[in-house]
């Protein structure tokens, strides 16, 4: 049987070549391989090696603190990014907006898709996500700076349908995190908040020829890992680095270990506490009122943020179990957490990789999503990945709404020092934003309006103020809150004319501090 080789994170470091195309996994602060990605840091700063090269992941990786992808961030280290979301890589942000790198933002389940053509020598990903956003070649193609000249994605036409096509590139060297190794080199995740990319990845760099590289918390003898459990085996294996430094192998940033995210146990969801009662928790309540005619079957997944919320208020309103909710990261079912351990979930009932979880976003299976409202245009359109200097970057966006049969937009309805107050049953303005979020033009689409009318999609848009729809001819207002003027504080904040006709009041009882009574509501729908 074949002995792998175990090396420390700075031989590891070493193995990196000037001009390598590099790949990482993980979810935003959960699975970070941190012993080699800072080893590697470590290395260029005191050697000024490996120069110019080439990294490439799907999901988030980092928490705006110089961990995950900002280890990569200096200049000279790094000549292309290739990423799926970039919001917590502050520092790589700042060398694109300086033209230091060249620079892709791409859908997220599209490069984790991507890691399995690589894997199996196909020309590349072709894929119908993306068509009509900034992802498009015929819009932007992902670029995000002046230096980045070359088009990653293509358009092509098979059968008599538009497609876009991702090239296949070789990758040279993969830095994965497990739990444990054994002396063969196969890996578990057991630990792990989900696999997310390990398999793919390791399959992708071996079959390019490369070398794959695993940080684990432990070695342990040949033969002793329930070979059901192993995500990488050791055929793929080059080097396993045990991680003696709890600090680098947490299992989120800043997190103590905990056994119900990895279903090694359960908690009661009555021990999660609700949220307390403000404008983001009303904007969460309006969208889970959609959950009352939603069947037991309905399959659901909640972005980042105020979209969070409403897995919180489900579980309040006990009618949490009764919902199956899903994370692009790959659990299914259990109640999803936020933050730093955002793709992780409370009571999973499974994990999936990454890229078999887009499969079946991507195909259609989710009957609602509720996703971030950062930008609004007159079109329907919506920004979440980049504003001016900012790249937030789509992350699964892309994917998950153009896809999903209901799509809701959540989010406050201006930003920037906007102070409101709920009382005796109403919303009050104290304060309004700096920056309004309804818009002529949004400067990045990241959902394409004219894309979802053209597929009968049903999209609507929750701030706390007010509630808008997408119908054919447009954006309608349709609801607005008790104690909100009309015309102040709805049609003066906006920069396009909504469609204004049959305009009704949001439900009180959002605005009460005390359950809604969802479930009583559910039960009265189902006789």
């Amino acid at each position: 049987m074949k002995q792998v080789k175990i090396i420390t994170a700075q031989e590891a470091a070493l193995l990196v070549k000037d001009n390598d195309v590099v790949t990482t996994n993980g979810f935003v602060g959960s699975g970070q391989p941190e012993a080699l990605t800072s080893a590697l840091e470590a290395r260029f700063l005191e050697t000024g090696a490996p120069k110019d090269l080439t990294l490439i992941y799907a999901a988030s990786q980092g928490n705006t603190d110089g961990r995950g992808g900002d280890h990569f961030a200096h200049e000279g280290m790094l000549k292309k990014a290739i990423l799926g979301h970039w919001n917590a890589v502050t520092a790589l942000q700042k060398l694109v907006n300086e033209n230091k790198i060249q620079a892709y933002n791409l859908p997220q389940g599209t490069l984790a898709q991507y890691f399995r053509d690589v894997a199996a020598h196909r020309l590349g990903t072709i894929t119908h996500v993306g068509l009509e956003t900034f992802a498009d070649p015929r819009i932007t193609g992902g670029k995000l700076n002046a230096v980045t000249k070359d088009d990653f994605v293509k358009v092509i036409e098979i059968e008599g349908h538009e497609q876009l096509f991702y090239p296949r590139m070789d990758m040279n060297i993969a830095f994965i995190r497990g739990t444990y190794a054994d002396e063969w080199g196969n890996v578990v995740m057991t630990k792990e908040v989900s696999p997310f990319d390990a398999t793919p990845i390791a399959q992708a760099v071996h079959n390019s020829g490369g070398i794959v590289v695993i940080q684990v918390e432990k070695i342990v003898k040949g033969g002793t890992l329930d070979p059901k459990l192993v995500k990488v085996p050791g055929i793929y294996v080059d080097y396993i680095v045990q991680c003696d430094d709890p600090a680098k192998h947490q299992q989120s940033f800043d997190c103590a270990y905990d056994p119900s995210l990895t279903g090694e146990a359960t908690v009661p969801v009555k021990a999660l506490e609700p949220a307390s009662l403000n404008a983001k928790k009303v904007i969460a309540r309006r969208a889970a009122l959609l959950l009352l005619n939603m069947s037991s079957e309905a399959v659901i997944n909640l972005g980042i943020g105020i979209p969070e919320l409403v897995s919180s208020v489900a579980n309040e309103e006990g009618i949490g179990d009764t919902l199956t909710m899903t994370v692009e990261a790959g659990a299914i079912g259990g109640i999803p957490l936020g933050g730093v351990q955002f793709g992780a979930s409370v009571n999973a009932e499974c994990y999936l990789d990454q890229a078999v979880q887009f499969d079946f976003y991507d195909g259609g299976g989710l009957d609602l999503t509720c996703l971030g409202l950062a930008e609004c245009d007159a079109d329907g359109n919506i920004n979440v990945s980049k504003f001016g200097t900012r790249i937030a970057g789509c992350g699964g966006f892309v994917n998950i709404t153009q896809n999903t049969k209901n799509v809701v937009f959540c989010g406050t309805f201006t930003t920037g020092k906007l102070k409101e107050e709920i009382k005796d049953g109403e919303l009050h303005i104290l304060q309004e934003g700096k920056v309004q979020k309804f818009v002529p033009t949004v400067d990045h689409i990241t959902f394409s309006g004219t894309y979802a009318r053209n597929h009968n999609q049903h999209v609507l848009y929750i701030t706390e103020r007010a509630v808008f729809e997408m119908k054919e001819d447009g954006v309608h207002l349709i609801e607005i809150a008790p104690g909100i003027d009309l015309q102040k504080d709805v049609l003066d904040q906006m920069g396009f004319k909504p469609i204004v006709d049959d305009v009704k009041r949001m439900p009180a009882y959002l605005f009460e501090d005390k359950p809604m009574g969802l479930k009583e509501m559910k039960n009265q729908i189902g006789k």
